[in-house]
């Protein structure tokens, strides 16, 4: 039964139900308890409390469902008065905490046992390790010591790189650690014989714990006291009924109380408890690697290759064909490998969705699987819930619906169904109800209460009889079920007043409203146990789940934003319709049975796809109904958000490729959920997916960036190395990367603009930007050396001079411009690649601006006084460093140009062939849950340590990727062996005596 179904608890008793057919049918209400059992004693020495294995496993001598709650105390050595805070702490150590507990992955320097030096741990950053190997090992030789610099170098920049990495993602995660710490569950338990409220997590066997009505069970207990309790175990078992509960019973961690309070002995927590225990059956899916760590592969594998190539190419070109010395050959291939590796990739991208998962827990939104960030911008379905997410999951009067049936106004109709609520304990119906008076206090104002009968399941309705202090008259009056009410109303009940009723109810019934009836008598006399003149029918109320007040606002905007809200939900079809009319999203609701059924005949619907595509939303929904939705859904080439909240909508959740656990949802569905909500609606959801894809175009940008600066680097320098026999330092190059790479962190906070269609990755998209990018900037350096060594322009207009001239290949002077010429240009790209259209119409972000202008700055101030002998470069002259600066704008102006003639030839025709592909795909059937792979290649998996930190905070407080779902018949095998497990180790473990 869906979550929507199983809320509806009190309103499916006391309101009518929304079928016409079904008002002049009472239903019945059978409790799905067990059969009564005797109680009996435990066959074993309970003196000494000694189990063999024996005993444990025997139930004709242990058997702890039917044992006398006496013989419980014993065996868990506590009683009524609680455990001493000592013997709890003990305890606690000897049982471990009340929290399911997630094994860590064990991969060597993985982020689970070296967060900094996971950050050198993946294929970017072993090249250059290997780059510091080469400098410090390879290259101590033919007289020459060890390149000590370049080492130094490499070594500092990876060191800065994991720095940075590791303070954002460790502050990232303590915000989401926090926000997932408030969520923490509370435990009402009696310590020193005093009552306490506690983290559950600290709740040991034999602890005294006290719940009531809208409390969860904090752990698996025997009740020792029950005043009327009823517990709803449907996120555990799947029933969809509350099951009562009397003392000597037991109730599960994770069930909900719905009505009365109790206390309770603790028999089991943590991983030995029933969810526990069946969490640890279930298993948990392996999550090592995801979609994000698919496309740093295959960026990682495009700059890899293209440094391969090129570094072979060198190989062949400078050993074989100039006959380069070992050493100087080396030298540029060093160039190639620590410039054309984006070492900061892994860190960036990291480093971005760390501060978008922290930007996303200010929204409430708490990310347990780091990829979703990314997978949720390109969400194009959201299947959300109704109750509590589209509407309040509260139930309303609707005051302007009320039908009245005599001399009573509808505002004295409500004011007297009030008397008839009541005002401490209450259920939705009579909370409903007062709070329609808008002042609560009117609901006993002016009357003095005598009887009150609370609803019950057989009389199906609520009476008060009370004195009306302004008169001294008795009167009562009774609310409930219509069919139980007009029975009851002798003084005014025709056939006319029927049937003017049953057609009241028949068009509350077509809206999705819910009846509830009031009648009135007076008393006579003033004895308040006497009958009345007789009950009139007085008026009829509708009672309904409104929408929640920024739904419709938040619908609009979604749509606005590519994403279509289909509603699921477990209500019935009448109430899905209105709600979808009220909210502007549409009637096109169907019955979950067309899932199975398939569209009518001679219907628009050729097939069931076409039927789920056009429906706004589905009514009457279970978890299977769900996952069938989610399946098709993903078929169909789209990529789907699904909303849940029990631990039954797993299996859907899991499917999804972004699964949200909304507010209020029990544990199983916050681990098996890829984003968990703290707050209500579905305005949370709509910020997360505005977002997310923010953080994608961050991830994108960069993404562009880094493959163009390859291209750059690596393409510029083998060109200049065969054309010119050009010796660039190395050193040099670690300097571009360590001010690029400060400078490009501050795009994870960049002001960027959210895509207003679903995005997704094209990495063929990226490497022909990049590639375009890269050859400009190449070809920018390649023409400014050819002009100052094949001609003296600059020299003769501007009056300026190098070191040597003619200017030879490797004077150091013109190795100063080279190096000023690329680290200008090279972080300029990064305003075209962040921006949609003209790179002045998108303004960036403080942060990244002020760390540009600082980088640039430092280049100037290092090409004017950076004088270093060891690296090969001397200094140049002011009117060199503003020939870069000119020659560099002239250059950077087309850079947009460049991207619009891309964007109108070659990603235009990459995207047909893609939109082609896909529509093939489709058509044969092929279905596309590109995100939902955990299974990766070795290459895919050294990524992953990348995109653990939130997964590790997850853990700390208990999240994982749990599906449970048991049979109810399974509750009573285990329940048996779980307390006697607990009684076998106190018996180990004795307490201590005073």
């Amino acid at each position: 039964m869906s979550s929507n179904e199983k809320e509806r608890g009190p309103d499916e008793i006391q309101v009518e139900p929304s079928t016409p057919e079904e008002t002049k049918k009472k239903r019945e209400y059978k409790d799905f308890g067990h059969d009564e059992a005797e109680a009996t004693h435990a066959k074993v020495d309970m003196a000494t409390i000694e189990l063999t294995a024996e005993d444990l496993y025997d139930k004709e001598k242990v058997d702890l469902e039917t044992i006398l709650i006496d013989d419980v105390f014993k065996l868990l050595q506590c009683d009524e008065n609680g455990l001493a805070q000592n013997e709890a702490e003990r305890r606690l150590e000897l049982f471990g905490p009340n929290k399911l507990e997630s094994e860590e992955q064990n991969a060597f320097l993985q982020a689970s046992s070296s967060p900094f030096l996971s950050f050198m741990w993946n294929p970017l950053s072993w090249v250059m390790e290997a780059a510091a190997l080469v400098a410090i090992a390879l290259s101590n030789g033919q007289g020459q010591p060890p390149d000590w610099p370049d080492f130094v170098g490499i070594v500092l920049l990876l060191l800065t790189n994991s720095a940075i990495g590791f303070y954002e993602e460790r502050n990232a995660g303590n915000a989401v650690k926090a926000l997932m710490d408030s969520l923490a569950p509370k435990a009402k338990v009696k310590r020193d014989g005093q009552w306490k409220e506690i983290e559950s997590a600290h709740l040991v066997p034999g602890d005294m714990v006290s719940f009531k009505i809208g409390d969860v069970v904090p752990a698996d207990c025997r009740l020792t006291e029950a005043i009327n309790v009823s517990i709803d175990q449907a996120a555990l078992t799947g029933e969809s009924l509350p099951i009562s509960k009397k003392t000597g019973d037991q109730c599960f961690s994770g069930s909900t109380c719905k009505q009365g309070e109790a206390e309770g002995v603790v028999i089991s927590t943590g991983a030995n408890t029933f969810f526990g225990r069946a969490a640890s059956l279930v298993g948990q899916d392996d999550d090592t690697t995801g979609h994000l760590q698919k496309i740093l592969a295959q960026i990682g594998s495009f700059c890899l290759v293209t440094i391969g190539i090129f570094v072979l190419a060198e190989i062949f070109v400078l050993y074989a064909g100039f006959r380069y010395r070992y050493r100087r050959g080396l030298d540029n291939i060093l160039v190639l490998l620590i410039g054309g590796i984006p070492i900061a990739m892994p860190t960036v991208l990291s480093v971005t969705l760390a501060v978008g998962a922290q930007q996303l827990a200010k929204y409430k939104a708490i990310v347990t699987r780091i990829t979703a960030i990314e997978e949720l911008a390109g969400v194009t379905i959201l299947c959300s819930d109704k109750t509590g997410t589209l509407t309040t999951n509260k139930l309303t009067i609707d005051r302007n619906t009320i039908k009245t049936y005599g001399p009573f106004s509808a505002d004295d109709v409500i004011l007297l169904a009030a008397y008839a609520s009541r005002t401490e304990n209450q259920d939705a119906i009579d909370s409903s109800v007062v709070a329609a008076l808008g002042d609560t206090g009117r609901a006993r104002a002016g009357i003095t209460l005598l009887d009150f009968k609370p609803f019950n399941p057989v009389d199906k309705r609520t009476e008060i009889t009370y004195r009306d202090e302004s008169t001294g008259k008795l009167k009562r009056v009774s609310k409930g079920m219509t069919g139980i009410i007009i029975e009851l109303c002798t003084r005014n009940k025709t056939e006319e007043l029927e049937n003017r009723l049953e057609g009241d109810v028949e068009e509350y019934a077509s809206r999705g409203l819910r009846a509830l009836a009031v009648a009135y008598e007076e008393v006579e006399g003033d004895d308040f146990e006497a009958e009345g003149n007789g009950f009139e029918l007085i008026g009829l109320l509708a009672i309904f789940d409104p929408p929640r007040d920024d739904t419709k606002q938040t619908i609009d905007d979604a749509q606005a934003l590519g994403v279509k809200v289909k509603m699921v939900t477990g209500d019935q079809l009448a109430i899905a319709k209105e709600t979808g009319r009220r909210l502007g999203m549409g009637d096109h609701m169907y019955p979950a049975k067309v899932l199975k059924d398939g569209p009518a005949p001679g219907s628009k619907h050729s097939n069931l796809d076409e039927m789920i595509m056009d429906a706004d939303g589905f009514a009457g929904v279970f978890p299977e109904h769900k996952y069938e939705i989610v399946k098709r859904l993903q078929g169909l080439g789209h990529l789907c958000a699904m909303t849940g909240d029990g631990a039954n909508d797993a299996p859907a959740l899991s499917r999804a490729n972004v699964g949200i656990a909304v507010e209020g949802a029990t544990d199983a569905a916050r681990g098996a959920a890829d984003i968990v909500l703290t707050e209500p609606g579905l305005s949370t959801i709509v910020h997360a997916i505005r977002q997310s894809r923010i953080i994608f175009q961050r991830m994108r940008n960069y993404s562009i960036y880094a493959c163009a600066v390859t291209i750059r680097i690596v393409v510029c320098f083998a060109i200049l190395a065969f054309a010119y026999k050009f010796d660039f330092p190395p050193f040099m190059i670690l300097i571009i990367a360590l001010l690029n790479d400060g400078t490009i962190m501050t795009l994870s906070v960049d002001r960027v603009l959210p895509s207003m269609h679903p995005d997704s990755w094209d990495l063929a998209e990226i490497f022909a930007y990049a590639i375009a990018y890269g050859l400009y900037l190449t070809a920018s350096t390649v023409a400014l050396v050819c002009i100052i060594k094949e001609t003296s322009f600059f020299q003769d207009k501007f009056g300026v001079s190098l070191e040597t001239f003619p200017v030879e290949s490797n004077d150091r002077q013109l190795h100063m411009v080279v190096y000023l010429q690329v680290a200008i240009i090279s972080q300029a790209l990064i305003f075209v690649t962040r921006s949609h259209g003209f790179f002045f119409m998108e303004r960036p972000s403080t942060a990244l601006f002020v760390a540009f202008c600082i980088a640039q700055l430092i280049s100037s101030i290092i090409a004017a006084y950076g004088n270093w002998g060891f690296t090969k470069i001397q200094a140049i002259s002011g009117g060199w460093i503003g020939i870069v600066w000119v020659w560099n704008i002239l250059w950077f102006i087309p850079l947009d140009w460049i991207k619009f003639a891309m964007k109108a030839t070659v990603i235009k025709a990459l995207r047909k062939r893609h939109e082609a592909k896909l529509a093939r795909e489709v058509a044969s059937g092929v279905p596309l849950t590109r995100t939902q792979s955990r299974a990766a290649s070795i290459h895919e998996s050294l990524y992953s340590n990348r995109v653990s930190f939130i997964k590790r905070a997850a853990r700390k407080v208990g999240f994982g990727r749990v599906n449970v779902h048991v049979k109810p018949e399974e509750l009573q095998r285990f329940s048996s062996i779980q307390a006697q497990r607990v009684g076998a180790t106190l018996a180990r473990n004795p307490s201590r005596t005073a």
